[in-house]
């Protein structure tokens, strides 16, 4: 079959060869994205030479191959490396032609395929011999190049990796597919000046006069999870209860900034085993800090690699956030050393299995082993994010078709992550701890080394057998858990939720005893053309006045009730929103919630508090709730004492304001801002410009003193800008409380020398967290010369980092003077930047969400159509590109249906102010 498919001709194939004249007569024997099956790689012999002078590399790759079927060819990944030499041996290393191979190109599919003159036979194993080349990437993918810039202005060169998802490929040829494990045997030459690091410890060191480091052989892994470094940084190490080396490596200037991350990773690897009950399998754990890096982080077998601000910590230049972001980030890897590394999806659609885990772990393990940092308080903004994705027509499933490396990237996105670790939470409250965790427990036993799909993880889960039979390798049901899942389709169940798209919408309304339920799609932007009706198996709880118990209800069809009793005050469904649904309350369902927090707000708990606002909130952008009744229903914060739901409701309040501002409409601006200053008045008083307090007061205070200067409040411009000037003046030396350094940066970089001295400092800073936070502060500024003068610093990539682009892009976006400014910058430098980031990444789904986000009319959301038929080549590409469309018709709708309303609701409220005896914002503070 296979010598029949090396005659036929294949559109966008390039014959090239080292040996041109025998290959002029073959043809691209694979037409598919995805390899062959037939032949299994089995090991790799890796070795790699980089030159980190003149920035390229050579290697060779020796891959055993069990082949099953006969054929002449072999077909793997490879793109843009030189491959200069292909030979295949049998297994006693004997050369099977003594003639150069062949080596054909396919470059659409980023495929290599290697004729042999000799057939392999089917059932036999064979060694596939690469030579090749290339040069060390200058972006962010495959075998790369990173710099440093040390006190002195010395500029030093590293080389590290990123493969996930699929450019292995462009550091090595392989079988770059996640479900084609192998073993892996590498090996890298350096000078003595430099420490190689890879996913195994070190077993072998040569020398002669160059170094060449022998790792240990790896577990069986995919290729994505492959990683290698040379590098000159120095690292701190401690040695887990089991005996695992963990190391956290930085340049050697950021040492000092390794030992937080260091004392975490220790606790939570430690934390990881207890709870999967499976030992981590490698004897190390790297956590390399990657000067150039443009994700977080990515969770390499052994050899973490992340970006700087998600690793180190500085206790006098980081904020309590900051602290709270390198944990849940070292968290959410070491997941993945189980969930992705040891059990990895069979393939890209499953990606949430991944993502979702590693995002969902991060609370479960940062909860028990750092309970000061209350990462509770975090869960419901994530389904929030969630939620704000999947009510757009333009969402996907949990689980979605992804061939192309473009569609691949883009699957690693707000669904994948925040909606798969929701989904998670609904099913591990609905199931119960214990046997959720036994759960996966047994689905990490049951696929460890190898790979999983959803089917897999629902059998897992339903499978409720004891550990002793279970590791006999039965399927079997405990007596006790049999009739509680004699009713339990989980299959049936979880499809709705990851192979349906959207977030459903349980309208309930009270008639007599009873509560009636109907479930539908909720959107905050229709289309004729969507489908009437979607349905859920919604795992439905809710609390009532009359009862301290949560009652609980799985709803499978479109319309249903419950039982509550007639004396039932108020009810409120989906308790502490341990389910991924939103609520909506007919009839006086929402005056009974709005008059119970006004009367006794703590009968709620503050979870339930956050999600009451959220969801009213969200109706009213989706036309299915008066805002003014929303308003009405955060009038009761001057009573709330936490800081979550305060922070949430100050949060749409915000967003009002930044919109209208955006619009420059000038009487809602000023209403708005005098409002927030009037109502919250009492607790930014209370707030002191320091870094005392738990982590919840600590986060209250940099939001809300962030807010009141921008919104011009008096007393807190006055502060910042004494804070700033005393800073200055103190050559930089002085310590700023770490949780207001942002707001008194901004507040001082609105003069010429403040910003000028703010950037000057930004170029000397060693601390990533502090120059993040400098960048923010120059990309306030009211001066559009100032604003373009950045994003060409941006450009440039010296000064501003090409991986800090396209936060900078969006700084500059969020900024009312910055916004068509950043928008203009993105569509003149299009091309430059998908050259930087690549078409389906983070950092350009990043920069397409951020600009066009700030957009709220017909004329802006034309330009924006225009500019995607413009690239229509990429575009359509990209399920990026109408999620911006739909932003911006959200956006334009919310205008439509609220501005009205808010601008009444304002004036109201300035008339019963003035009818209170004139009690404005001065008087309100002396109170």
């Amino acid at each position: 079959m296979f010598l029949v498919l090396a005659l036929l001709s294949l559109a966008g194939v390039t014959q090239t060869s080292s040996s041109p004249t025998q290959a002029s007569d073959l043809s691209f024997p694979w037409s598919h994205l995805r390899l062959p099956e037939y032949i299994v790689p089995l090991h790799y012999h890796l070795l790699l030479h980089p030159n980190l002078t003149i920035l390229s590399y050579i290697g060779t790759v020796r891959i055993e191959l069990q082949v099953q079927n006969n054929t002449n060819w072999v077909v793997l990944h490879s793109k843009g490396l030189r491959i200069t030499t292909a030979t295949v041996l049998d297994q006693n290393l004997a050369h099977l032609s003594d003639q150069v191979l062949p080596v054909l190109h396919n470059p659409t599919h980023e495929q290599v395929a290697i004729f042999s003159p000799r057939a392999l036979t089917g059932g036999q194993k064979y060694f596939l011999f690469l030579e090749f080349g290339a040069d060390l990437g200058d972006g962010f993918y495959g075998f790369y190049r990173s710099t440093y810039r040390t006190s002195t202005g010395e500029t030093r060169t590293l080389a590290s990796t990123h493969f996930e998802p699929t450019s292995a490929r462009m550091a090595f040829p392989c079988f770059d597919e996640p479900s084609i494990k192998a073993n892996y045997s590498i090996s890298i030459r350096r000078s003595p000046a430099h420490t190689a690091l890879s996913n195994m410890p070190v077993v072998k060191v040569l020398d002669d006069g160059l170094m060449e480091d022998r790792f240990a052989v790896s577990v069986r892994m995919s290729s994505y999870l492959v990683a290698f470094i040379v590098c000159d940084f120095r690292s701190v190490s401690a040695t887990t209860a089991s005996g695992v080396k963990v190391s956290v490596y930085a340049a050697p200037e950021k040492w000092q900034q390794t030992h937080y991350a260091l004392k975490a990773a220790v606790k939570l690897l430690e934390f990881y085993e207890k709870y999967f009950n499976i030992s981590y399998p490698l004897p190390k754990q790297d956590l390399v800090a990657i000067p150039d890096f443009q994700s977080g982080a990515m969770e390499n077998w052994g050899l973490i690699t992340f970006r700087e601000t998600s690793l180190l910590y500085n206790p006098t230049t980081s904020s309590a956030s900051d602290r709270l972001w390198v944990t849940k980030v070292i968290a959410h890897e070491l997941a993945h050393q189980w969930f992705g590394n040891l059990v990895t999806m069979e393939w890209w659609n499953d990606i949430w299995l991944n993502e979702g885990f590693a995002t969902y772990m991060e609370y479960i393990s940062v909860d028990t082993t750092y309970p000061k940092l209350r990462v509770e308080d975090y869960l419901l903004d994530t389904c929030f994010v969630a939620i704000g994705r999947d009510s757009l027509n333009s969402s996907r499933p949990i689980s979605s078709v992804a061939e192309s490396p473009t569609q691949i990237k883009e699957m690693f996105d707000t669904v994948s992550y925040n909606k798969g670790a929701c989904v998670l939470h609904m099913l591990r409250h609905y199931l119960t701890d214990q046997v959720f965790q036994s759960g996966i427990m047994r689905y990490l036993r049951r696929y460890s080394y190898s790979n999983a799909r959803n089917q897999d993880l629902w059998d897992s889960l339903a499978n409720t057998c004891p550990e002793e039979e279970f590791t006999s390798g039965g399927h079997c049901y405990s007596n006790s858990q049999a009739a509680k899942n004699a009713h339990l389709d989980l299959t049936t169940m979880m499809n709705t939720w990851t192979l349906q798209t959207g977030v459903p919408l349980v309208t309930v309304a009270r008639q007599g005893s009873r509560l009636v339920l109907k479930q539908e799609r909720f959107l905050r932007t229709t289309h004729p053309s969507d489908p009437a009706w979607y349905l859920w198996h919604i795992p439905l709880t809710y609390r009532t006045d009359t009862s301290t118990s949560i009652h609980r209800h799985l709803m499978t069809t479109l319309t249903d009730s419950v039982e509550v009793g007639e004396e039932v005050g108020w009810v409120k469904v989906n308790v502490d929103m341990a389910g991924y649904y939103l609520v909506h309350y007919d009839g006086s369902g929402w005056d009974d919630l709005i008059q119970l927090l006004k009367n006794n707000h703590t009968a709620l708990s503050f979870m339930d508090r956050t999600h009451i606002i959220h969801n009213a909130f969200q109706l009213t952008t989706a036309g299915r709730l008066s805002l003014d009744k929303a308003l009405d229903l955060i009038g009761y914060l001057r009573s709330e004492s936490h800081t979550v739901p305060l922070l949430q409701g100050l949060a749409y309040l915000e967003a009002f304001y930044r919109m209208v501002e955006r619009m420059d409409i000038p009487d809602v601006t000023q209403n708005l801002s005098t409002y927030i200053l009037w109502y919250f008045r009492g607790v930014i008083d209370r707030q002191t410009w320091s870094d005392k307090g738990s982590v919840s007061e600590r986060r209250l205070r940099s939001e809300l003193l962030s807010l009141a200067c921008h919104l011009g409040d008096l007393p807190c411009l006055e502060q910042a800008q004494r804070s700033f000037t005393h800073w200055l003046d103190s050559n930089s030396t002085l310590s700023l409380p770490a949780d207001v350094t942002e707001t008194v940066f901004s507040v001082g970089a609105q003069e010429d020398s403040g910003w000028a001295s703010l950037l000057h400092i930004y170029t000397l800073s060693l601390s990533e967290t502090h120059k993040h936070k400098i960048l923010s502060a120059l990309a306030s500024s009211r001066d559009t010369n100032k604003l373009h003068r950045l994003l060409e610093l941006g450009l440039e990539g010296e000064v501003i980092r090409t991986q800090d682009l396209d936060s900078l892009i969006v700084m500059v976006a969020r900024n009312p003077r910055g916004h068509h400014l950043a928008w203009s910058y993105v569509q003149k430098y299009w091309s430059t930047l998908v050259d930087k980031f690549q078409l389906g990444s983070f950092s350009i789904r990043n920069i397409i969400i951020g600009t066009t986000g700030q957009f709220f009319s017909t004329e802006e959301l034309t330009e924006v159509r225009v500019f995607f038929e413009s690239i229509h080549e990429q575009a359509s590409q990209l399920r990026v590109t109408q999620v911006a469309m739909d932003n911006i018709q959200k956006n334009i709708l919310w205008m439509q249906r609220n501005l009205g309303t808010l601008r009444s609701w304002l004036n109201q409220q300035t008339e019963e102010r003035k009818g209170e005896g004139g009690r404005g914002v001065g008087r309100e503070r002396e109170q």
